[in-house]
Parts: C-alpha cells; sequence; structure tokens
C-alpha cells in the first residue's frame, strides 16, 4: 500500500492517505501534550507502545463485534485504518472518579462509581473540549438519537469488556475516552469505533498499589512514561516475544525505525 499526502495531524498521530481512497494510514507521533495543548514535550518510543496497544486492544474488541477502524498494523509506528467522517463528540467513560469531574463536583477522588457514567465532550481544541449535554449533541446536529442510541450500547460493551481485560492483568480501569465515526457500507452509513485506545487516552492504575500507568504521569510531573506504558504492553502480553524490553530499547528501537525512513 502506498503512502500519500498527509491528510490531517493531531495532537498524537498524523494521518496519510493512500491509493485506496477508503483506506489511510494512521502514524503514531511521540508528541505528549496535556491542559488542551498547553504542556508539550516529546517522549522517545511514546507512539510505538500506543500503536502496539491500541492495535492489541482494537483487535480484540472486534473479536467480540465491536466494529471499529482498524485494518492491520503496518510497522511500529503505523496502522492501516478505515477512512471515517469522525463524529465531534468525545465520549468520556468513568468507572471511578478522578480528575476533573472530581474538581468540578467536589467527589472524593477514587470515589467508585455505582455505574459507569459517560459524558459528552465537544470535539473543539479552540474551545476547550467543553462538556456537553445530550440535548446539545441534538440540538445541533452533531449526532442523531439514533446514533448516540447505538454508540452508548457500544461503551457500554466496551467498557465491560475492557475492564475484565485489565483486571486479569492486574489494572484498573479508571475512566477513557472514545471516539466514533460514520462510515458508508453499501449505500448506508454506519457508526464503528474510531480513534485509538492506549494509555494516552486511558486512566489505568495499578490493582494493588494504585500507581499511574497512564498520561498522568506526565500530566502530574511523575516521571517514568515510558516504562509504565511498557508495563501496561508486557501485562497484556503485547510484548512476550522480547520481554526483557526495557524503556531504553524501545527509544532504541524507535530511533533506528525514524532513520531508516
Amino acid at each position: 500500500m502506498k503512502k500519500g499526502k498527509k491528510l490531517y495531524e493531531g495532537k498524537a498521530k498524523i494521518i496519510y492517505t493512500t491509493n485506496d481512497k477508503n483506506l489511510v494510514i494512521q502514524y503514531f507521533k511521540d508528541d505528549a501534550t496535556a491542559f488542551n495543548n498547553q504542556k508539550k514535550s516529546t517522549i522517545e518510543g511514546k507512539g510505538v507502545l500506543n500503536n502496539r496497544i491500541s492495535e492489541h486492544i482494537l483487535s480484540n474488541l472486534s473479536q467480540i463485534g465491536i466494529k471499529n477502524h482498524l485494518l492491520k498494523r503496518l510497522n511500529m509506528r503505523e496502522q492501516v485504518i478505515k477512512l471515517v467522517e469522525i463524529i465531534p463528540i468525545e465520549f468520556i467513560v468513568r468507572n471511578v472518579a478522578t480528575g476533573s469531574i472530581t474538581k468540578r463536583l467536589g467527589i472524593e477522588d477514587g470515589t467508585v462509581l455505582k455505574e459507569p457514567l459517560i459524558e459528552y465532550c465537544l470535539k473543539s481544541d479552540k474551545l476547550g473540549d467543553p462538556l456537553i449535554a445530550e440535548e446539545h449533541i441534538l440540538a445541533f446536529d452533531w449526532a442523531t438519537k439514533k446514533e448516540i442510541e447505538k454508540v452508548k450500547k457500544m461503551i457500554l460493551r466496551i467498557n465491560d469488556f475492557m475492564i475484565g481485560m485489565f483486571r486479569g492483568v492486574g489494572i484498573k480501569l479508571i475512566d477513557f475516552k472514545l471516539e466514533f465515526g460514520r462510515l458508508k457500507v453499501n449505500g448506508k452509513e454506519e457508526v464503528i469505533l474510531a480513534d485509538e485506545i492506549s494509555p494516552d487516552t486511558c486512566r489505568l492504575w495499578d490493582s494493588i498499589t494504585d500507581k499511574k500507568l497512564d498520561k498522568d504521569r506526565f500530566r502530574k510531573n511523575l516521571g517514568d512514561l515510558i516504562p509504565a506504558y511498557t508495563e501496561v504492553a508486557k501485562r497484556l502480553g503485547i510484548l512476550h516475544e522480547q520481554s526483557n524490553v526495557s524503556a531504553v530499547n524501545v527509544t532504541k528501537l524507535s530511533s533506528v525505525k525514524r532513520k531508516r525512513k
């Protein structure tokens, strides 16, 4: 498959066209951002790990009937994905209260929620991804009621699966962000899961120690982001073929790959 021109560049990924108008190549960058892009850095090897972890999770979700945009991983940093029209909503799924919700509502950090809480944010860096209600989505035609109902059902299924998957490797799934897109299938529009699922988009805590294994290590200046992401990959069995991979090795491997381009 031939990589074409850059179609879009976001904070963590670049999308390239291909010789197939329905498919694009998604490239995972090493850029790390937080607080609506106010805090920025480059962390060698982050994109490599997110590529592998997201591929693993999306592939497993496909096996339980969750349709998503992933076709295959091409190499250490790239995936072939279906080109979709992204719904401009970030769906936040919370199992435990932490982060912004505790500040907004005065909830004690670490409060376990009785049921998963789904929140909606308008996908807009310019506006700071504001929290919105379902009524806003319908009023401004960002999605239809039928699409939202389908997405919510998919979210609860995804959440159940991911809670079990992470619990099995000693990790608590605290919260995560999902995005969905529209895809035309046989002349009809279908809503499927898109973007990525990785430690960049999830809050993951060690089940025993509550150690953060996600991007909060960058947000809160906790350090050791690459070792934390590597730990998640190892526990999921993604790095089993190179069980001695260290943060340094991931970085070296990443650098060598870029030099060859």
